[in-house]
């Protein structure tokens, strides 16, 4: 619901002020920072009603007020303007990558240093995610008798190769079909669904070769650490956290803690809270992970031409610089599929 303009007025300058001191905001406060030509007690009265909607909060008796999760949230839908990150900021977000385009895993931690380092909150970086891609391509390359090699390479660019087992009577031709009944098949589709469809189909078709099939489905599912869907975490900015004033207190620094310590935990995080394209803000309560309610994450997908494979995010207090992190967050997003696309394309990524 939309709130009328001197409210806006009001609850923008109580978030504002908060964000920058981390104290809780009164009328005379907003009076003398703002220009919106009302006494105090006007404005004390805005807040009273603000207060009444759920939008302000006031954390003791006689204090000032500060924003509730439902204020930022208003904050955030209809009044943020994202800051432009200055020349300086941007200059440090793409020198920071320039000794770091050897391998893949380097890149994933310097854009999650790069983020803490910008945003003074702490950074999650998933690494790109085989099985998010789509399969493009496949074949069965002999070697000596009794080995073959298995090329995959999917629509993102990504190639992964394996050497197995196959029996020694195996012909090239026998390999060849092999490849071309699996290529058809699976063309397409993402290789995490690899699991779930098709494979009865594929089975059939290639029932005198059983062996080679289950061979090659174990790899496609399993075997790969470049094809399953691995999430690797990559964390940075722990301690930035702990400098927040919300997070001095010795029992919510222990949980906090241990949230940061679980990949799985920080796996899931990242995975709900980019469901959906562009930048992801979750904020306070909408996190469903008890012991980050008082945090909010701001998370983007990045992509290889067009295929989703893997996701950034910012976690910091509910009081965070929600205009500056979304505008670094979908930079840093643009900075890394450029690097992802123009370095490693049609390469296997380590």
């Amino acid at each position: 619901m939309r709130i009328d303009e001197r409210k806006q007025k009001v609850l923008l300058a109580i978030i504002q002020d908060y964000i920058a001191t981390a104290e809780p905001v009164g009328s005379r406060t907003i009076s003398r920072k703002t220009d919106l030509g009302v006494s105090p007690a006007t404005i004390r009265n805005e807040m009273s009603d603000l207060e009444e909607m759920g939008y302000i909060e006031q954390p003791h008796t006689s204090s000032g007020r500060v924003p509730s999760d439902l204020g930022y949230r208003y904050y955030v839908d209809f009044m943020m303007e994202k800051q432009k990150l200055s020349n300086q900021e941007q200059d440090f977000i793409r020198h920071g990558y320039e000794s770091k385009k050897t391998e893949i895993s380097a890149v994933i931690q310097q854009t999650s240093k790069i983020l803490s380092q910008l945003t003074n909150y702490t950074s999650i970086v998933l690494s790109p995610q085989g099985g998010r891609s789509a399969f493009k391509h496949l074949q069965l390359v002999p070697l000596e008798p009794g080995k073959a090699l298995v090329v995959v390479v999917t629509e993102s660019g990504f190639i992964h190769n394996k050497i197995i087992d196959i029996p020694e009577k195996l012909k090239q031709e026998e390999l060849i079909k092999i490849s071309q009944v699996l290529n058809a098949k699976l063309q397409g589709h993402p290789l995490e669904e690899i699991k779930r469809t098709l494979i009865s189909e594929i089975y059939f078709e290639l029932n005198k070769h059983k062996e080679i099939f289950n061979i090659v489905m174990e790899l496609l599912q399993n075997d790969s650490p470049g094809l399953a869907p691995e999430d690797k975490v990559c964390l940075a900015g722990t301690l930035n956290m702990l400098n927040q004033p919300e997070f001095r207190q010795i029992e919510k620094v222990k949980t906090l803690l241990s949230l940061l310590d679980q990949d799985d935990l920080l796996r899931n995080l990242m995975t709900v809270n980019s469901q959906e394209e562009g930048v992801n803000i979750s904020i306070g309560e909408e996190n469903k992970q008890e012991g980050l309610r008082d945090c909010s994450m701001i998370t983007a997908t990045y992509h290889i031409d067009g295929q989703l494979v893997g996701s950034i995010g910012v976690l910091g207090p509910t009081r965070m610089e929600y205009a500056k992190v979304v505008s670094i967050v979908e930079y840093m997003t643009q900075n890394l599929e450029e690097i992802l696309r123009n370095c490693y394309g049609g390469k296997r990524l380590k």
